[in-house]
C-alpha cells in the first residue's frame, strides 16, 4: 500500500490535468473556503450581537449544539434528495459544520472584553457601533481567528464528502480508490488532506499571533 502511494506521488502524470493532485487540492480548498466564508457571514454578526448585548445566549448555544450534532454526510444526502446533485448540498452541509466554532469564537471574544473598558468607551461618547468596531472587535480578534481556525480545520477534514456526490477535491482519491480497492490511492488522499490541514492550521496560527498584537482603537 505504501509502495503504491509512493508510486502515485512520483508519477508526473498525477501532477497535471484536471485530475492531478494540484487541481484536487485547489478544489478542496475552494469548497472549504466557500463553506467557512458563508458560515462566517452568518455566525460573525450573530456572535457580535450576542456578545455585545448579552441577549440570546441560550438560543444561540442551543442552535450551535444542534448543528454540531448533525452528521455531515447524512445532512448532505438529505440535501441531495431535496435539491439534486451539485455544489450546494455539500457546501451547505459544511456550512452547518463551520457555524458553531465561528459563533463560539466571536461570542466568547466579544463577551470576554472587560466591561470597564466598554464603559470607559461609552463615557468618552462612543456610539455602540464604534464600541464594537474600535474596542470590542480588536480585543476579541485572537479568539475570533481561533474560531475561524477551528472551523477551517473541521471543514477541511470533512470536505472529503464532496466527492461522494461526484464533485472534486481530495476526497476524489478516497472514493475512486475505494471503488477499485486501490488502497494506495486512498492513502494518497489521507496524506494530502492531513498535510493540507496542517498547512492551513500553521498559516492561521501565524494570523492569530499577528492579530494578537493589534491594539484596540
Amino acid at each position: 500500500m505504501f509502495a503504491d502511494m509512493l508510486a502515485f506521488f512520483t508519477d508526473p502524470a498525477n501532477w497535471a490535468g484536471g485530475d492531478g493532485i494540484p487541481m484536487r487540492v485547489l478544489e478542496h480548498l475552494w469548497y472549504s473556503a466557500l463553506a467557512v466564508g458563508i458560515g462566517a457571514l452568518v455566525a460573525v454578526p450573530i456572535g457580535i450581537l450576542i456578545g455585545h448585548t448579552g441577549r440570546g445566549v441560550v438560543l444561540a448555544v442551543g442552535a450551535a449544539n444542534v448543528l454540531r450534532a448533525l452528521p455531515s454526510l447524512g445532512l448532505m444526502t438529505l440535501l441531495v434528495l431535496l435539491m439534486g446533485l451539485g455544489l450546494f448540498p455539500p457546501v451547505l452541509a459544511l456550512v452547518a459544520l463551520a457555524i458553531p466554532p465561528i459563533l463560539a469564537g466571536v461570542y466568547s471574544g466579544i463577551a470576554g472584553v472587560d466591561r470597564s473598558t466598554v464603559d470607559s468607551a461609552r463615557a468618552m461618547g462612543m456610539r455602540e457601533s464604534q464600541i464594537i468596531t474600535k474596542v470590542e472587535i480588536p480585543i476579541a480578534l485572537p479568539l475570533i481567528v481561533s474560531g475561524l481556525r477551528n472551523a477551517m480545520l473541521q471543514v477541511i477534514a470533512t470536505a472529503m464528502i464532496a466527492a461522494f456526490v461526484n464533485l472534486g477535491g481530495i476526497g476524489r482519491f478516497i472514493f475512486d480508490g475505494l471503488a477499485v480497492y486501490d488502497y494506495g490511492r486512498m492513502l494518497v488522499g489521507a496524506v494530502l488532506v492531513t498535510l493540507l490541514a496542517l498547512a492551513v492550521d500553521g498559516a492561521l496560527a501565524l494570523v492569530g499571533r499577528a492579530v494578537s498584537r493589534v491594539p484596540a482603537g
